[in-house]
């Protein structure tokens, strides 16, 4: 990548000459500095370079991706990085999954109360019929890709 004046992120980081075949050129360019200086402040250079070179060539562009996620990650959040991120998103599941839970108990309960079987939920002909005289001025009818399955 580099040519006689153009050096990459890194070696400007490192005041070095950027060679020919420098390691870190392909993954940390010249117009990101922040992105090497992130992964340096975790890794520093030579275990960057350590890394990278143990890789086969396929899997270098993937490995400096995840050390710069990481390493951003650590930036931000010095205590927990990614682990924190990964904690904040179970707790986003764990709540759409109580959600979930809820929605379909109030399935359940309206299936009954009506007097329709579960099964019911998986047969579109069901909903040929008008059922909407007990549901009052919010029953809506289901849209013509059905309802969700109903998993008690």
């Amino acid at each position: 990548m580099s040519s006689n004046n153009t050096r990459c992120a890194a070696c400007k980081y490192l005041r070095k000459k950027c060679p020919s075949d420098c390691i870190y050129s392909p993954y940390f360019p010249s117009n990101d500095p922040q992105r090497f200086e992130n992964v340096h402040k975790i890794y520093g250079a030579s275990n960057i370079a350590r890394m990278l070179q143990k890789l086969p060539m396929k899997l270098r562009e993937e490995a400096a991706n995840s050390l710069h996620y990481e390493a951003h990650c650590r930036v931000n959040d010095p205590v927990y990085g990614c682990v924190g991120i990964i904690y904040q998103l179970q707790q986003e599941l764990n709540e759409a999954f109580n959600q979930l839970v809820k929605t379909q108990t109030e399935i359940a309960f309206y299936l009954n109360f009506y007097g329709l079987s579960h099964e019911s939920i998986d047969d579109p002909r069901v909903f040929q019929e008008d059922y909407s005289f007990g549901f009052g001025s919010s029953y809506t009818r289901p849209n013509t890709y059905g309802l969700m399955p109903f998993d008690p």
